[in-house]
């Protein structure tokens, strides 16, 4: 075999490994979220409240931040072929068991299996996939793998709920499982089994123990703003913007499609450019936010104001995950669980902080905070590079 021919080889391998491990964070991400629009199906047919279903979306992102760092630590000296290929089983068995789940109890069960999965693979699958390809073009590479997650968000989570709408909820799990196999197949098959510990992803170029702890700090800050806003971007177009209730799932596609669009781009600048490509989007959705609140009553304003968001936060999620590949002060896989777990507590945070204002100063106090918080992180990012 030719040389020529041994590169072509590898890298169509590559590159077939890298898209299992997109899909998979696609089933990863849309199973995490999926129930929050399926509520009142599983609760009819599994005879439960609302309320006691939405703990299935509350309790898998808390354990996705509680485990997340010791899981990943507890399993860092496995191969990460047969690492990553455990974990998906797992996780097909879970969604399996969620498609099948008899009561809301089980439901609960494998939803807490999935989240256990879900911690360390957030942790490894992006280390994983940048090892697949040089370290110049790793920016591109964390932007492919959070433009899946933004997929699932934007169309996912929607076509799942469409789907359970017309066929049951349980079918939207079944399609979820016989995805997750196809990307569990493709991982098996061709990703290779590197040691833990080996290759250039799994170490920092520039290690840094502070600004680590500064990143954890303006993710946490920033996040936090983000879910403030985003838990309420409803009641906000509805009470503020006066919108008819037509109009939010059209506008809620539209802040989805604005963040692929900018993924699209997000790759070359984190490459390129990664401090501005951090602390700018980390700007621009804090002037979103404020824009929201100080000008949000005007329907065109909220709409270019949600666009920009979502170019924004997508991008900046991004830069934040490419942040951490650079400076984690130790191994990578640890680092990104520290990542994992703060930015899960910060979406919890985010979202009871706009829960204390909401009854106390109305729904447009959310807006304020989260433009707030995320401008602190951007200066705190800009301040310490």
């Amino acid at each position: 075999m030719t040389q020529a021919a041994s590169v072509t080889r590898h890298s169509v391998a590559a590159l077939t490994a890298f898209g299992a491990l997109i899909l998979a964070t696609f089933c990863f991400v849309t199973s995490e979220n999926l129930p929050a629009g399926l509520l009142p199906f599983i609760a009819e047919d599994l005879h439960s409240s609302l309320s006691a279903v939405g703990l299935l979306v509350t309790g898998y992102g808390l354990t996705v931040a509680v485990v997340s760092v010791p899981l990943t630590r507890a399993t860092r000296a496995i191969p990460r072929r047969a690492l990553l290929s455990g974990l998906l089983a797992v996780f097909v068995a879970a969604s399996l068991g969620s498609t099948l789940a008899p009561t809301i109890e089980w439901l609960m069960v494998t939803r807490v299996v999935s989240a256990l999965t879900h911690a360390v693979f957030w942790a490894v699958a992006l280390i994983t996939a940048a090892g697949l390809f040089s370290p110049q073009v790793r920016g591109r590479v964390v932007s492919a793998v959070f433009g899946a997650s933004s997929v699932a968000t934007v169309l996912g989570v929607p076509a799942g709920t469409w789907l359970g709408e017309r066929a049951g909820w349980r079918s939207a799990f079944l399609v979820l499982t016989c995805l997750g196999v196809l990307a569990l197949a493709a991982i098996v098959t061709l990703l290779p089994n590197t040691p833990a510990g080996q290759g250039h992803a799994e170490h920092a170029a520039e290690p840094d123990r502070r600004r680590y702890a500064i990143l954890l700090i303006g993710t946490g800050l920033a996040i936090a703003g983000l879910s403030a806003a985003t838990t309420y971007t409803v009641p906000f177009l509805l009470q503020v913007s006066h919108f008819s209730g037509d109009a939010i799932g059209p506008l809620l596609f539209l802040r989805g499609l604005a963040g692929i669009a900018a993924m699209a781009v997000a790759g070359v600048l984190l490459d390129r450019r990664p401090h501005q490509a951090l602390v700018v989007p980390t700007a621009l959705l804090a002037l979103a936010l404020f824009s929201l609140f100080a000008l949000g009553a005007d329907p065109i304003v909220a709409a270019v104001a949600m666009a920009v968001s979502g170019a924004a936060m997508f991008m900046m999620i991004a830069a934040l995950a490419n942040r951490v590949l650079q400076v984690a002060p130790g191994s990578t896989d640890i680092a990104s669980a520290g990542f994992s777990a703060v930015f899960n507590v910060s979406i919890a945070a985010g979202a009871a902080i706009g829960a204390v204002l909401l009854p106390a100063l109305g729904v447009r106090s959310t807006a304020l905070a989260a433009a707030i918080l995320t401008a602190g992180a951007a200066a705190l990012l800009a301040r310490y590079p």
